[in-house]
């Protein structure tokens, strides 16, 4: 496994192989999809937010933390992504600025937390189906049930991203739309004094965050396909600048309508309640096509998902992080490999309940973006003259304090975490750990075959040339 430590990108992505530019690329407008489905697929998941803290720290909640994660998460991911244009995204930009063995524990703490994510899609799925069909609520038929469903998505994700892409923006569209219909039918049953509905004493606060912090992350999900991206340091940016407002509108205004349009019982907002909503608002054919669209929103959140799963172990094999046969592509230009495993992690995983996927997956994820933001100040720090077609318009102090917030965050939602999923975390954590070295020993006893595409720069020589130009322009006499 090459060492990459200390290494900075002057330009990368502006070469491609032949077998590269014959695949399709993906424009903005799936990206913005693609994007909306890796962080939200819309309010499908939000409902336990009321439930644990009422209406009024709910809309409050998608209105703050967006300012408080959100943002800077995706600026980050711009910045970053567009320097690191490859598939592998975060991984390479912690192995850039910590060196290999904190990428590959990157790698494998973020594929860990996506697949688990994952697993959620087909437990809500059926959730927001089991009130038409009571059979799907468990035993056999539900097992069945996801064992079909997780098959067809892989299918998809298989055939191609463009193909996923496109399936993402008329998905979106399918779903988004019964939620404005919702919103126009349910304004004249509005009662505002419903909205400032809040108990202190009784709200429980993990379950509130980890649903906040749940519904508002992987931002930075996107970069681990950046390399199938059309021109990605444009492509990219503009891209999470709409799912941006997409999602916090997505968001917001569901609840709004929600909270406000019925008498609201927090006992009965948990996961799946807004189909019930649709009812009382609209009648059964707003609830029937609510269902639908929670069953189409779970369809693009899961190929979504998993296009960035396994785009990312590709990546890592790119590097030679993984063994070779993890680069291996389809003739559809996908990572066969990549995705038969997150596939099967999604069904070991699926048959936790929906509160211990969140907070397991919270978990692994925040160590992740801890990571993420150690880098991104380490590259400001160590190569302030690296090429960084989109930049924060702001210095390193700046670039420091914008991390803040977030960290605070996310000790606030790991010291929230209970003392099961802080156990099988760290158990996952220590596996990682073991894995790495094990790797290593298995490429340099020749097990198993390492290499390093040679469609990627070289990032050592990247580093060295980008050194010399910097004495060229000082030393010129």
């Amino acid at each position: 496994m090459g060492d990459v430590s200390g290494a900075e990108y002057v330009t990368v992505g502006d070469e491609h192989s032949p077998r590269r530019d014959n695949l399709k690329k993906v424009s903005v407008l799936p990206l913005v999809f693609l994007i909306f489905y890796e962080v939200s697929g819309g309010p499908f998941g939000v409902e336990d937010s009321v439930g644990a803290a009422g209406p009024l720290l709910a809309l409050v909640g998608f209105l703050v933390l967006p300012l408080i994660w959100s943002i800077p998460e995706a600026l980050i991911t711009a910045e970053m992504g567009t320097m690191f244009p490859e598939n592998g995204g975060y991984v390479v930009w912690v192995s850039s600025a910590l060196g290999p063995f904190w990428g590959f524990q990157q790698g494998w703490m973020k594929w860990l937390s996506g697949v688990i994510d994952n697993a959620l899609y087909p437990v809500l799925f059926l959730d927001y189906l089991k009130s038409a069909i009571p059979a799907l609520g468990g035993g056999f038929p539900r097992i069945i049930a996801v064992l079909v469903l997780t098959l067809i998505l892989t299918y998809m994700n298989y055939r191609g991203l463009t193909i996923v892409g496109w399936a993402a923006v008329l998905l979106g569209i399918f779903s988004i739309l019964p939620f404005v219909v919702m919103g126009l039918m349910g304004i004249p049953r509005l009662e505002p004094s419903r909205w400032l509905e809040v108990d202190l004493h009784t709200v429980d606060w993990s379950l509130y965050l980890n649903t906040l912090f749940w519904n508002l992350n992987y931002w930075d999900s996107i970069s681990t396909l950046a390399g199938e991206v059309h021109n990605p340091k444009k492509t990219l940016p503009k891209a999470l600048f709409y799912a941006l407002i997409l999602v916090v509108l997505g968001y917001f205004f569901p609840l709004l309508i929600g909270t406000g349009a019925v008498p609201v019982d927090r006992a009965l907002w948990t996961d799946g309640y807004f189909s019930d909503v649709a009812k009382i608002v609209g009648g059964v054919w707003l609830r029937w096509w609510i269902q639908g669209a929670a069953a189409m929103s779970n369809m693009g959140m899961f190929v979504a998902e998993m296009s960035s799963d396994s785009f990312q172990l590709l990546g890592m094999a790119e590097r030679g992080m993984l063994p070779d046969f993890f680069s291996k592509r389809s003739r559809y230009g996908t990572p066969m490999v990549g995705i038969l495993f997150s596939a099967s992690g999604v069904l070991l995983l699926s048959w936790l309940s929906f509160q211990e996927i969140v907070a397991a997956e919270n978990f692994l994820y925040c160590f992740g973006m801890i990571l993420e933001f150690i880098a991104f100040v380490r590259l400001r720090i160590k190569h302030p003259a690296a090429a960084r077609p989109f930049k924060i318009p702001v210095g390193t102090v700046g670039a420091v304090l914008m991390c803040v917030p977030p960290t605070i965050l996310i000790c606030v939602v790991l010291a929230l975490s209970s003392v099961k999923v802080l156990v099988v975390s760290l158990g996952a954590i220590a596996i990682g750990i073991m894995i790495e070295p094990c790797l290593k020993h298995s490429e340099r006893k020749g097990w198993m075959k390492f290499s390093t595409s040679t469609e990627l720069p070289d990032l050592n020589v990247a580093r060295q040339e980008s050194d010399s130009l910097i004495d060229d322009q000082v030393f010129r006499p």
